[in-house]
């Protein structure tokens, strides 16, 4: 998307692509990271793409470490594309335990949409909150956007609690918005604006 003639972009293009994905430290010893394409990160991915929980909130599946790497290398690819940038959640120097990061990322305009899950091992200790917080610092105040928004479908109450402590604020729901392998779900519409107290 451009902006209206007159209107400078809010992140210039390129910004995005340039140098390498950053690292983000989070509390107790994890980081964000870009996905490696090594064994550990592949069979992480995929049993992520396996667990129930997170292929139903997420609609995603992942079916063979073959099929991982592939997503791997698109990851790296929407970031190079300045469509997208995500992370693996990890301890430092280890595999793979959450993913986090920003979907249909519009530099010009300056908005992205925040994603995220967590492997069962890793849940109920604050890192999908931890990671939201984080990423979304970067996003704000290095990257430079304006507006994050987060959406989850309205039964997923988990995703509704990460919202509110990572700083955003419900906007509202949006009715039939989400197509689960169980039907149509209503989906809450979360946000955070630069300059908004986390």
């Amino acid at each position: 998307m451009t902006t209206s003639p007159g209107i400078p972009d809010v992140v210039a293009a390129g910004r995005l692509a340039a140098g390498a994905q950053p690292v983000l430290a989070l509390p107790g010893g994890l980081e964000l990271r870009p996905w490696r394409l090594d064994d550990a990160d592949a069979d992480a991915l995929h049993t992520a793409g396996q667990d129930p929980a997170i292929s139903h909130w997420n609609l995603f599946s992942v079916g063979s470490r073959a099929e991982a790497r592939a997503r791997i290398e698109r990851l790296h690819a929407r970031r190079r594309a300045e469509t997208g940038v995500i992370w693996a959640v990890a301890p430092l120097g280890g595999a793979a335990v959450g993913l986090a990061g920003l979907n249909d990322v519009d530099l010009a305009g300056g908005t992205a949409e925040v994603v995220y899950w967590v492997l069962p091992g890793a849940r109920g200790g604050g890192v999908a909150v931890a990671a939201t917080r984080r990423l979304s610092r970067w996003a704000l105040d290095d990257l430079g956007l304006h507006r994050l928004v987060l959406c989850h479908s309205t039964a997923n109450r988990a995703s509704c609690r990460v919202a509110e402590k990572a700083g955003y604020t419900t906007e509202g729901t949006q009715r039939s918005a989400l197509l689960h392998t169980d039907g149509w779900h209503d989906q809450h519409v979360h946000a955070r604006l630069a300059g908004d107290p986390e």
